[in-house]
């Protein structure tokens, strides 16, 4: 019976995992996401703000070293929510086109899901105007605005019609 042939190096190395953007990627952040502030699905934010909080942000690198994915986390205090509860919101969520449908989504999710546990956040929530599949395939389900971190629900635009997510463990 004949062997399959052997995977190219390039496709049987795993892709590197995701790991926490640095102050100077901001730049290269602010990049990546600019697609999906054109397509409305992203809020635009000024590359200022990545630069102060890139430690929020989990990003996949490609060999060359541009970045192929991003996704924001940042933690809220328990006073933050209606039930007292320590909280996360995940967002800017985004993956470029060359990399979509090839899984870097679902493994930034993954890492966002490791991370939040590792913090002890009970509850991660997001806001998408997309369908919410991935998110949906990972345990979010939908809720209401006011059950998450009050100044992040605040923030919210009702005129983007976006649908809040939450996913507790």
């Amino acid at each position: 019976m004949p062997r399959p042939a052997a995977l190219p190096r390039a496709l049987d190395t795993p892709p590197p995992a995701p790991r926490t953007a640095r102050p100077d990627e901001a730049t290269a952040l602010a990049a990546l996401s600019r697609p999906f502030v054109r397509s409305g699905a992203l809020r635009e934010r000024p590359v200022s703000l990545y630069a102060a909080h890139a430690a929020d942000f989990l990003v996949l690198e490609a060999p060359d070293g541009t970045l192929d994915g991003c996704v924001g986390l940042r933690a809220y205090p328990a006073d933050a929510r209606e039930d007292g509860e320590l909280a996360g919101v995940v967002y800017n969520f985004c993956v470029a086109a060359h990399r979509q449908g090839s899984g870097a989504g679902a493994g930034l999710l993954r890492a966002v899901l490791v991370t939040a546990r590792a913090r002890s956040l009970g509850a991660l929530f997001t806001a998408t105007t997309g369908s919410a599949g991935l998110f949906l395939r990972h345990g979010f389900t939908p809720t209401a605005a006011h059950r998450a971190p009050r100044t992040w629900a605040q923030s919210l635009d009702p005129r983007r019609d976006a649908r809040v997510l939450i996913r507790t463990w």
